[in-house]
């Protein structure tokens, strides 16, 4: 006498479960070139790593005598499996069974997986391709009611979607057409990541429709759309390439917010003096140049992970290690607005701090900002509203933060490159700039009568402005010491690396409680 029977009835409902939606449907989504949800989970984690949990949860089907006939699981496969051998949550929606809609799934399960992800300090990644939420209209003729938004038992699942972010490190995969509620879950996400044949959006074409917008998928919200609107951080060609990204972006954090980010083993030379830092800035101050190589010179080889490149595209962000230590990377890029803080770039720095604080890793700032951007267009966005919003951010962090002024630091937004209550690194270039405002328009605010009664106002304005220039050479704040060190460009890798290494120490783990989480 054994349990064998029971063994082979839990081993045919497992069958039943791997089947998904049946063959047509399985074949339908590997025709229209999309893997299935458990394929994705499989190349995502370690090799026979995933652990699922309610596989054989969802609809049977029972004959006269009570045999099982047929088991339909339910939309939503979620467990744990190990990345670079560190244990994570994974929650996929399996878009072959009802297209991924609540209709077909058991609210428990993605709920059980958030809150695993919660209470036992876990990464978790949600595997998204869907609508999710209270279900179809269909709904309301097949439960005989309307449901209520966040209605009574409603709200939890809600809850752990959001509060996720101040506790552990959360990815969003878009893998397809993403809508409602798929939608929030992918956006409440630290990282996210779609392919570019996938749509996000709140409501699909069909419902937008009917506000008189005749839109495809792809207009509505594409890649294109959402990397730029900040909707989603990245865009890739194949899903094997978002399984890489969120692989590499965890790589750089912690578990949860109890821990430290990990630090690696580094054959890259903290000393190492670049000699193309001496030409990286034009001495022509009105010519552009690129940071990214000069971010690429100074931190570990190959560590730089860009985030978010599309959206507020006058700031840089992304994670970088200096000798094998993560550290949150910002810089300024003078291709975008000459490097000025726009309404969506403020957005930004406010999200990138916010990671940075949340799970403890310094950050590096590598400015050249000639100030918040100007003129009608930057009136009517709020420029200054969301400037300030970035100000509060930065000097809410208690992270260490390390500041190299490349070139321009004027006005308010100038202000902005370190946090203002508390020691922090600061060193500048030969080819900093910097004032409460740039010559460049201030002198004919400021010199306006000497302009006006002069013989030659263009000469008398090239007089001025010479005068000036040489004054606000860097070295002349140096010796007032309103700036700390002057520093060869060669020598800038060293002291970011001694800035980790000084800054290893004197974070503490555990929950930020000064700021709100934003996603």
């Amino acid at each position: 006498m054994n349990w064998k029977p029971e063994l082979d009835d839990l081993a045919r409902r497992e069958a039943f479960a791997r089947e998904m939606g049946g063959v047509d449907k399985v074949k339908r989504q590997r025709d229209q070139g999309r893997l299935t949800v458990r394929e994705r989970i499989d190349r995502l984690v370690d090799a026979n790593s995933f652990h699922e949990v309610g596989a054989i949860s969802g609809t049977a089907e029972y004959g006269a005598s009570g045999e099982l006939v047929n088991l339909t699981p339910a939309n939503c496969v979620f467990g744990r499996g190990k990345i670079d051998g560190r244990t994570v949550v994974v929650v996929g929606d399996d878009f072959t069974v009802r297209g991924g809609s609540a209709d077909a799934s058991i609210s428990a399960k993605p709920l059980m997986a958030e809150e695993m992800a919660h209470d036992f300090r876990l990464p978790i990644i949600r595997v998204i391709e869907g609508s999710g939420g209270g279900g179809s209209v269909k709904t309301i003729e097949t439960k005989g009611a309307a449901n209520l938004p966040g209605g009574i038992g409603g709200t939890r699942a809600y809850l752990y979607t959001t509060a996720n972010m101040a506790r552990v490190p959360v990815v969003g995969l878009g893998l397809g057409s993403v809508a409602g509620l798929g939608a929030a879950r992918l956006a409440a996400s630290h990282y996210s990541v779609m392919t570019k044949s996938s749509a996000m959006f709140v409501a699909g074409p069909p419902v937008v429709k009917r506000l008189g917008q005749d839109l495809t998928k792809q207009e509505l919200g594409g890649a294109e759309i959402q990397t730029r609107a900040g909707g989603v951080d990245h865009a890739v060609d194949t899903e094997e390439e978002a399984f890489v990204c969120a692989r590499r972006f965890l790589s750089y954090l912690p578990s949860s917010v109890y821990e430290l980010p990990p630090t690696i083993p580094c054959e890259d030379d903290p000393q190492r003096a670049e000699e193309s830092l001496m030409k990286a800035v034009p001495r022509n101050r009105r010519q552009v140049y690129k940071m990214r190589p000069i971010i690429d010179a100074v931190v570990d080889k190959g560590s730089f992970f860009e985030m978010g490149a599309n959206f507020g595209r006058p700031i840089i962000a992304g994670f970088a290690r200096l000798e094998g230590r993560a550290v949150l990377l910002l810089a300024s890029d003078p291709f975008h607005y000459g490097g000025s803080w726009t309404a969506d770039a403020c957005q930004k720095v406010v999200r990138y701090v916010d990671l940075a604080e949340t799970f403890h890793l310094p950050v590096v700032y590598l400015m050249d900002c000639p100030g918040f951007m100007i003129g009608l267009d930057a009136e009517k966005a709020a420029t200054i509203r969301h400037g300030v919003r970035a100000m509060a951010a930065v000097n809410q962090t208690t992270v260490p933060w390390c500041t190299i002024i490349v070139r321009n630091s004027f006005g308010v937004a100038g202000v902005v490159h370190q946090p203002a209550d508390r020691f922090s690194m600061r060193y500048a270039w030969p080819s900093a700039y910097w004032g409460s405002l740039p010559l460049e328009g201030g002198i004919e605010a400021a010199y306006r009568a000497d302009i006006d009664a002069a013989d030659d106002p263009k000469a008398k304005l090239q007089e001025i402005e010479d005068r000036l220039n040489k004054l606000r050479s860097p070295f002349r704040s140096a010796e007032r010491f309103w700036v700390e060190e002057i520093i060869d460009p060669r020598k800038t890798r060293s002291l970011l690396c001694e800035f980790a290494r000084l800054a290893e120490p004197i974070r503490t783990p555990g929950p930020a409680t000064n700021f709100t989480i934003r996603p």
